[in-house]
């Protein structure tokens, strides 16, 4: 499954001789104990699994069923909750924009949902036990333990996020910062002067950035501003809406990190007896079809999320087959006017 600096260092991974090696058998011998065959006995067994463990190595599995096929899986894990991974329309586009660059490549997903605490051992069991021959890393946090922990065992990986997020990993991302400048200019051209965003978690990197970027232009154009954290989720969303609304000066438009949480707020205007886009704006994220399913249909931040998945995926494997792969910008957002935004009510 593994390699370690003990294993010969500068991200070569560790192989069954030097399991056997350290362990003082045959190669023969590790293949044996590690299969669970018998002709070793119990304790040599165990000395073995442990030089294994300590090693971090494992059979390869992948590549005993790929027919010697180089290149056979891509790994994806995403710390979010199945039931909310399954409404949340960024990454069911995302997800199909990587699928249509592996079935080119006769390639193979394996995803997995995690805690963010457990995602950097499942990269690594995947890296070292030869499960993937690379991955994709999603939703860096600032200062991200995992940038650090799987660059030092040679993962190939691409990076969705900010260079400055990325270590010394290829990224590709979403200009954040200039589509966030864009949607503000926008409300304050239509005339708000109190503007709101409900943002996701804060730790994101991306959050962070477009958390910048509002409150910066916002003061530079002289607007009242206010962020509130939620997590994507509807109910979190709905509750970051009603703290808004119910503020002294409760903003007359409202910018938010997806388009959940902006279908939600909807029904919240509704609560308070508010019409939109007459007495409030709103302005969702992404722009997926959920946008032009409402009434009003809501104005976006639209984003090619499905070319953006198929973007990432073929620089990973510039990466994997050491094309010399560059970090870039992908598209950045475009602001998709409809009928969720309007001037602010006078008076």
């Amino acid at each position: 499954m593994s390699q370690t600096a003990e294993a010969g260092g500068g991200g070569r991974k560790a192989t069954i001789k030097d399991v056997a090696k350290r362990a003082g058998v045959s190669p023969s011998a590790v293949t044996i104990a590690v299969h669970n065959k018998p002709g070793v006995s119990a304790g040599t067994k165990e000395r073995i699994l442990q030089a294994a463990r300590e090693l971090g190595w494992s059979p390869n599995q992948a590549a005993q069923s790929l027919s010697g096929r180089a290149l056979h899986t891509v790994g994806l894990a995403i710390a979010r909750p199945a039931r909310m991974l399954g409404l949340e329309p960024f990454y069911m586009e995302f997800i199909s924009g990587i699928e249509s660059v592996l079935g080119q490549h006769s390639c193979s997903l394996l995803l997995r949902l995690v805690e963010p605490a457990e995602e950097i051992e499942v990269h690594r069991e995947w890296w070292q036990g030869n499960r993937v021959n690379g991955s994709i890393l999603v939703d860096l946090r600032v200062d991200d333990p995992r940038v650090p922990a799987l660059s030092a065992i040679g993962l190939p990986a691409v990076v969705v996020g900010h260079p400055s997020l990325a270590g010394p990993f290829t990224s590709v991302w979403t200009d954040d910062a200039a589509a966030t400048v864009e949607a503000v200019r926008y409300l304050a051209a239509l005339g708000h002067r109190r503007i709101a965003r409900v943002s996701g978690p804060e730790e994101l990197g991306h959050s962070a950035i477009r958390t910048r970027a509002f409150s910066d232009t916002a003061q530079e154009l002289g607007l009242s501003a206010r962020t509130v954290v939620a997590d994507f989720s509807a109910d979190q969303g709905s509750r970051a809406c009603r703290t808004l609304l119910l503020a002294a000066e409760r903003p007359t438009a409202i910018v938010f990190d997806n388009d959940i949480m902006a279908v939600t707020a909807l029904g919240v205007a509704a609560e308070f007896g508010l019409s939109v886009p007459h007495d409030l704006s709103l302005l969702a994220w992404d722009d997926s079809q959920l946008c032009q399913l409402t009434r009003p249909m809501l104005s976006a931040m639209r984003h090619d999320i499905f070319s953006f998945g198929a973007d990432v995926t073929e620089t990973l494997f510039d990466v994997m087959t050491h094309r010399k792969p560059t970090s870039h910008a992908a598209q950045i957002p475009s602001l998709v006017p409809r009928g969720s935004t309007a001037p602010p009510p006078r008076g």
